[in-house]
């Protein structure tokens, strides 16, 4: 737990330990606060993004990055379905089962092998956790190996252009350094634990597509937010 920040929080929460919240700040922002109360939302409490993608996820379903366990606790209990659940934070996943989460384990996914699904999820922003734009492909050619045929991935992005500062003509102050504007560094705290910047991919939604008919997989466009982000449907 030395390092696991989310896990940690997590755990507080869910042992009645809770008093403060997770701390974030990327490279292109400033500080700013991620309530833990807010990983352990109800259905009702969700946006209507994660609503959508629960109401459409079938059959045999893997959640990649489960956190504290509530798309998946959902889908399990309350729609009855076959779930997976996985998450690189020890802690997350030991709070997930005292939440009662029948089938949940540390995992990195990029080592996952050998298992099928029907639906895959990768919501809040899971296809971040390949980090480059350059990564995305290979990525999502892995996710392919684990889907079973007629299987779908339901993934969630934003495009952040809106976060640049423009200039006088209307173009974007884009980094020169940065290959692609959605690639950020990111980085949280949590009480006295503090993380080092890791790299997180945001994908405008052509950019999503685009990787995806590459690995010969189809692209739709099932709903978009109030804000930059939108839900995805890969088959």
């Amino acid at each position: 737990m030395k390092t696991d920040i989310i896990g940690r929080a997590i755990l507080d929460y869910q042992q009645n330990n809770y008093s403060e919240d997770i701390i974030t700040e990327t490279s292109i922002s400033e500080e700013d606060v991620l309530p833990v109360p807010y990983l352990f939302r109800s259905y009702d409490e969700m946006p209507a993004i994660e609503q959508k993608a629960l109401r459409l996820a079938y059959g045999r379903v893997l959640d990649i990055g489960c956190g504290a366990g509530s798309h998946a606790l959902y889908l399990e209990k309350e729609r009855k379905l076959d779930v997976t659940a996985i998450d690189i934070s020890p802690g997350a996943v030991e709070a997930c089962k005292l939440r009662g989460l029948d089938n949940v384990f540390v995992q990195d996914i990029t080592k996952f092998r050998g298992e099928k699904f029907d639906t895959i999820l990768l919501l809040m922003n899971g296809l971040g956790i390949c980090g480059r734009l350059k990564y995305a492909g290979s990525f999502l050619n892995h996710l392919k190996s684990l889907l079973k045929k007629g299987g779908q991935i339901l993934l969630d992005s934003s495009d952040i252009l809106y976060m640049y500062d423009k200039d006088e003509d209307g173009g974007y102050w884009i980094p020169s350094a940065t290959e692609y504007y959605g690639e950020i560094e990111f980085r949280m705290r949590y009480g006295d634990m503090q993380g080092d910047m890791f790299p997180w991919l945001y994908a405008d939604y052509n950019t999503l597509q685009n990787a995806a008919v590459t690995n010969a997989l189809t692209c739709e466009l099932i709903l978009e937010g109030e804000h930059y982000d939108y839900l995805a449907r890969l088959t």
